[in-house]
């Protein structure tokens, strides 16, 4: 029985992750070079060939902007919202492009606005 709960609990773990990887639009290679791991080994923890460390797991959970908990839940993260996807987009640049960026969308924003 032991064993069929921890199959269950790795494939759980590593479906959540894909999915709030893909939910952020971040590809393998991205998120494991943010996670400080090779790609072969996120690779791994996404076909639960592998399970990451406690401390791994910890910033894992942090990086995909959701608790331990919800990486170990049966039910799939909910999905993500807009600004969490724009927060994820913007947090890989410096300062200035970042500033630039969020300019760049309130001015759109702005535009679209008058223009309905």
């Amino acid at each position: 029985m032991a064993e069929n709960t921890s199959r269950t609990l790795i494939e759980r773990l590593s479906e959540n992750i894909a999915y709030q990887r893909k939910a952020l639009g971040f590809t393998q290679a991205v998120l494991a070079e943010r996670l400080g791991v090779d790609t072969e080994t996120l690779s791994r923890f996404e076909r639960g060939k592998h399970l990451p460390s406690l401390a791994t797991l910890e910033r894992l959970a942090g990086i995909l902007r959701v608790t331990v908990a919800e990486l170990l839940s049966e039910e799939a993260p909910e999905p993500t919202d807009d600004a969490l996807l724009l927060t994820s987009w913007l947090e890989s640049l410096t300062q200035a492009d970042r500033e630039f960026a969020i300019n760049q969308l309130k001015s759109t924003c702005y535009h679209l606005k008058r223009r309905n």
